[in-house]
């Protein structure tokens, strides 16, 4: 047991190494991060108020959902429907690969290496628990620290192209999360209450 837990260590630090370089930073509470790193701890802190009963092998997935992705930059491809259905499919592959090199540094096996893999490659999302629970808490995550300021960098948007958004974000997520977000265990954008509530009405 005492090596299993060195070796989940060891693959938490080369994660959190590697989105250390993002050299994109943000600054919260006066402190600024990399900006991956302090996503894929945002990560880490809903799994622990979600579903504190995950297992390593899910911890280190959602640590590593974003590995990296200042290096596959979105602007890097077509800037159509096609250039970003291929920059998504490029990206999730590139996490997966990334995730999986670390791990086996770390000393994991295939076992540890293919779930892994699966989740942050979002394969099998109607049928792996272990990609919806990610899924899950990607949801919970963009409601909580990023939709508000999604919300700033779009004003061009009107309510009917909010309503979808919010039920795009919703339709990927459990029964359980969406009773999770409604029930105060999350901080709801407040500007956005009424939409959200409006959004999910009819679910």
């Amino acid at each position: 047991m005492p090596q299993q837990q060195s070796t989940f260590d060891k693959a938490m630090a080369l994660i959190d190494a590697a989105n250390s370089e993002d050299p994109n930073q943000e600054t919260v509470d006066g402190k600024a991060w990399p900006k991956e790193l302090l996503y894929s701890h945002r990560m880490s802190d809903m799994l622990q108020r979600y579903a504190p009963e995950a297992d390593d092998a899910m911890k280190l997935a959602l640590r590593a959902q974003h590995i990296q992705r200042w290096k596959s930059p979105r602007d890097a491809y077509p800037m159509d429907r096609i250039g970003y259905l291929k920059w998504r499919k490029d990206l999730y592959k590139f996490h997966a690969t990334t995730a999986a090199d670390l791990l086996m540094q770390a000393g994991y096996g295939d076992d540890v290496i293919d779930r892994v893999k699966e989740s942050v490659a979002k394969k099998r999302i109607s049928d792996n628990p272990d990609t919806q629970l990610l899924e899950d808490v990607s949801g919970l995550v963009f409601i909580e620290h990023y939709m508000l300021d999604f919300a700033n960098k779009h004003p061009e948007y009107d309510e009917e192209k909010w309503l979808d958004i919010i039920r795009k974000t919703w339709k990927k997520m459990t029964a359980r999360a969406h009773q999770f977000a409604l029930s105060g265990a999350i901080k709801l954008p407040e500007p956005l209450i009424p939409l959200i509530q409006k959004a999910v009405a009819d679910n």
